[in-house]
Order: structure tokens, then sequence, then C-alpha cells
């Protein structure tokens, strides 16, 4: 725990030393976010605070392997595979921060990270089966890995919508994902964990509401990406998370948000990358709820997912699989409710 708890507070201070010059340089090249209908901010704001974040979770990182202690005793490929493949991601989203990127653009970049990843041994190799044993994926690993790497960080880009909204949710999912990989004695992905929940949390001081700094695309990809991967690299410890399955319910509210979008444009004839006003936030919004009270709602709310993907990690294969199935009911139950009450509002 000390160990993690100065990696968490190397990794915010950087961020709040870095953050305010990230802010500069978005507006010198025009990095801003413009007030629209889809927007909660009524002024420009600027982005590439994910930029900050960026050099804090990896740059600690690298430093921290570099300095005594047991970051230097961790293999390196997991760590050269992250960096490398946060390249592109990072690149894309300074881009599309200033001048904006097509959809297929964004799909392909984060396709050639994710091919970067299952190259450095982060992938899905083994899949839990819910009746015993681990079933492996062979040549299934590489599209599967495709998809987890695309979900999760198309999930964590959408739900950036609201000051402070995805910097919370990231730190509550890693919090929970050090905790269960605690139990696993898995270093590594406490490792990035702690990092990760440092940078998060030293962001949310310019980005809670109301926000004086966005993170952008550059800082909700990078975070999707880092978070796709430390679920991986618990799936290649071969323990009792190497299903997906309790990383998923961490992340299960900004995943369920992004697939009930794209099946919602899809039903609907649009375009299903085509951004609309009618996420889980959005729609909370129209609720009556202030943006503040919406994004502490929605911090509470992926806090109960986190503690629950601990508790069904020590439970035995067979309950935890219907405890997770029940919870995606009863979410899918929420959305819709929620989703009801905002067209009688609206109405």
């Amino acid at each position: 725990m000390p160990y993690s708890l100065s990696l968490a507070l190397a990794a915010a201070a950087v961020v709040l030393l870095l953050a305010p010059l990230a802010a500069r340089l978005a507006w010198r090249i025009g990095a801003v976010a413009q007030p629209g209908p889809r927007h909660v901010h009524r002024e420009p704001m600027p982005t590439l605070g994910g930029l900050a974040m960026v050099v804090a979770v990896l740059g600690v990182a690298w430093l921290a392997r570099a300095l005594p202690g047991p970051a230097g005793l961790l293999e390196p490929w997991p760590l050269v595979g992250l960096t490398l493949a946060s390249v592109p991601i990072v690149l894309l989203g300074v881009y599309d921060d200033v001048r904006g990127a097509s959809p297929w653009w964004k799909l392909g970049v984060q396709a050639a990270s994710a091919l970067i990843l299952w190259l450095s041994g982060i992938g899905i190799p083994l899949l839990t089966n819910p009746f015993g044993g681990s079933v492996e994926t062979g040549w299934l690993g590489l599209p599967l890995t495709l998809l987890w790497v695309l979900a999760v960080t198309n999930a964590i880009n959408l739900i950036d919508g609201l000051d402070g909204l995805a910097a919370g949710v990231v730190a509550i999912v890693a919090a929970s994902l050090w905790w269960t990989a605690r139990t696993h004695a898995d270093l590594y992905v406490m490792f990035i964990c702690a990092l990760t929940i440092g940078a998060t949390l030293g962001f949310l001081r310019y980005n809670f509401p109301p926000a004086r700094q966005f993170m952008g695309d550059t800082g909700s990809q990078f975070l999707g990406l880092t978070l796709a991967a430390v679920t991986l690299l618990e799936n290649r410890k071969g323990t009792a998370t190497v299903s997906l399955l309790f990383p998923l319910v961490a992340l299960i509210l900004p995943i369920a948000d992004s697939a009930f979008a794209f099946l919602r444009r899809a039903a609907r004839g649009h375009h299903v990358f085509r951004g609309d006003d009618q996420h889980i936030h959005h729609r909370l919004l129209r609720l009556g709820l202030s943006p503040r009270a919406t994004t502490l709602l929605l911090w509470g709310v992926s806090a109960v997912c986190g503690l629950m993907a601990v508790a069904f990690s020590l439970l035995p294969r067979g309950p935890a699989v219907l405890a997770v199935l029940a919870l995606a009911a009863a979410l899918v139950a929420v959305f819709r409710v929620v989703a009801h009450l905002a067209r009688r509002r609206s109405a």
C-alpha cells in the first residue's frame, strides 16, 4: 500500500504541475471546446489536459522502473507495449482535439493500438468457463483483444460529457481493479492502477465541476486504452479475474452507456458513430439535476459497481456469474426508467 500510495501521489503531482501548461498549449494551437447544444459548458474551454495525464502515468512508470523499488523487478514488455500503443492514441487525440477526426480514423488508430498491445503479450489468451476451468482462445485471441480494447476505449471516450465525470469514473474503476489485483498479488496491475488513480484525481483539481479545463479526446482515449490494457494484464495472470467478467462489472456504467448509444442510433437509422444528446448524463440533466449533482450521482453508481466487482471476484464462479447477470438486468431497467422519465419531462 505505501508504495502504491507514493506512485499515486507522484502521478498526481505531475498532473498538477503540467495541466496548466497543457491548457496554455491548448489555447495557443486552438484545442478549445466550443459551447454547443450537446455540451453543458457555456464558454470556450481548453482541452489537452489529457497530455498531463499521459506524462504522469507513463513518465512516472518509467521513472519508477529506473529507481530502486518493486517496479524495477517487473518485466518490461507490458509497459513497453502500453507505451508504444499509447503513441498513436495520443497523436490521434491531439489531432481530434485541434481539428476533429472522423470516426473511422479513430477506430483504425484504436485497432492499431490494440494490435500493439497484443504483439507485446497483452491480450486474451484464456477465457474462464463459468462451469469450471478455462478455455484457450487460440486464433480468436487477437479479434477478442481488438473488440475489448475498442469497447473500453470508446466507452470512456463517450462518457466524457460532463465536468469531472470521466476522470472520476476512471479513478473509481482503477481503484476497484487495484483492490482486486491486490487480492491476487498482481503487482503489475496494482502498479498501473495506482498511477492512473493519482493522475485522474490530480486532474480533478482542474476538471471538477465547474471545470477550468477538459481532458479532451487525448485524455479520454488514453485512459480508456490504459484501463483496457490493465484488464488484459489481469487476464494473462490466469487468476479468478481472467474471464474479464469482474473488470466488466467495474466498467459496466460507461460500457452500458456506449452500448445503448450504438443500439439506439442503429434502431433509429442514424449513423452509429454520430454523437447525440441521449447519453445517461444528458437524460439526468433533463430530469432537473444540476451538472454537479449528475456527476456525483454517476460517480456513486460507478463506486457501487466497483465494490460489486470486488465482491463478485470473491464468490464461487457460478454464483458470481448469476450475480453479474442480475446486476446487468438491474442496470438495463434503470437506463430504461431514466429514458422514459426524460422523455415524459421533455414532452
